[in-house]
């Protein structure tokens, strides 16, 4: 491997860990300097922030001819988010989960993967395709602000005093931060995708895994980084935040100005859009049971993402044991997880129903989410 592919992964590692670092600081700070809870500063700024590789990587393959990277790159960057991030995290800090996100956003983030792939089925997401998802994820940003306004979360941070000085610290503080996280990605993934040209994988398969992994490394760094300092409401947020951002306003706008749209070929139809729609439909469950993420459920993702990874790679090799390994994954596997999150659904379900009928014989009405 060539010495400047090394420094590359290298130098973009320790520039990922500090950006993760002043981003979650600044974050942090502004949600109390502005009233809005930590959950909304990750669903917005700092998931945006971090989505900005997925940006950046996105329109530039498009622009240059290479629509199946851009495309790849979204779609591997949301089952990143969800199955290797989230589960990472999760074992990393169990993480306790907002009633807003089960009852809102991560309802969105379903909604938004539903409705990239209809668009989609024709074949093609076209300028006003593009458009409608750009459109959306205006919408959402504008819906949290006032919603973060109107009636903060539980967890809101505590205020702080702010003065101009402060106020341009912790801004300055956040951009170095995001600044530090596109470039430290930006050369992580240069030395990956030379380390995976290497191995004659094809574009779309790099874009669904080295260039996703590598766009989402942010999110990951920023994440477990919250997570382990107690911020779980930032760390989920910025989860969930950077998927939605990754399909209205990265995948919006690389159909709406890539000439001529972006192609969507049949094997993403029938497997890289189902999966993502289906990895986020997974949170739904996940989310509900207790509105915690624990340990078990985060090894359970990860444990996904491993499988994810290894059947791209069979199907990219060709390799003579992929019907086998799909047929195992279908007829067993999948069923299991399916029978598994049904049982501890249907318990947390009787729980909560549980506990909300004994409220009142305890003299009081309870919100149990």
């Amino acid at each position: 491997m060539p010495g400047m592919t090394v420094l590359l992964l290298l130098a973009g590692f320790v520039l990922l860990v500090a950006g993760a670092e002043a981003l979650v600081r600044a974050a942090v700070r502004l949600a109390g300097a502005t009233g809005l809870s930590p959950l909304v500063i990750g669903l917005t700024v700092v998931a945006y922030g971090t989505s900005a590789p997925e940006f950046a990587a996105s329109l530039g393959a498009a622009l240059t001819g290479v629509p199946d990277l851009a495309l790849g790159n979204v779609i591997g960057s949301n089952i990143a988010n969800v199955l290797l991030i989230l589960g990472a995290t999760a074992l990393a800090a169990p993480l306790v989960v907002s009633r807003q996100m089960v009852r809102l956003d991560v309802p969105i983030m379903v909604g938004v993967s539903l409705l990239a792939f209809a668009l989609a089925a024709d074949g093609r997401l076209g300028r006003g395709d593009g458009l409608l998802l750009l459109a959306g994820g205006v919408g959402y940003s504008v819906l949290l602000v006032w919603m973060g306004k109107r009636k903060p979360d539980d967890a809101v941070a505590p205020e702080v005093e702010t003065t101009p000085v402060r106020w341009g610290r912790d801004i300055g503080l956040l951009l170095s931060g995001l600044a530090a996280l596109v470039l430290g990605a930006r050369w992580l993934v240069e030395g990956a995708v030379a380390v995976a040209g290497l191995f004659g994988m094809s574009e779309l398969v790099i874009g669904l895994t080295v260039v996703a992994v590598g766009t989402s490394l942010p999110e990951l760094a920023t994440s477990i980084l919250a997570a382990m300092r107690g911020q779980r409401d930032l760390a989920v947020g910025n989860i969930v935040g950077s998927c939605i951002f990754n399909l209205l306003l990265v995948l919006g706008a690389t159909a709406a100005i890539a000439p001529g749209g972006i192609a969507v070929g049949g094997g993403v139809l029938g497997f890289d859009l189902p999966v993502m729609t289906a990895v986020a439909l997974a949170c739904l469950p996940i989310f509900f049971t207790g509105h915690e993420i624990a340990r078990w459920e985060g090894a359970l993702f990860l444990g996904y993402y491993i499988a994810y990874t290894a059947y791209l790679w069979l199907d990219s090799t060709h390799n003579a044991a992929l019907p086998m390994y799909s047929l195992a994954m279908m007829a067993f596997v999948v069923p299991l997880t399916v029978v598994t999150l049904a049982i501890v659904t249907l318990r947390a379900w009787r729980h909560r129903r549980g506990r909300s009928g004994a409220a009142p014989v305890a003299g009081g009405l309870r919100d149990d989410g």
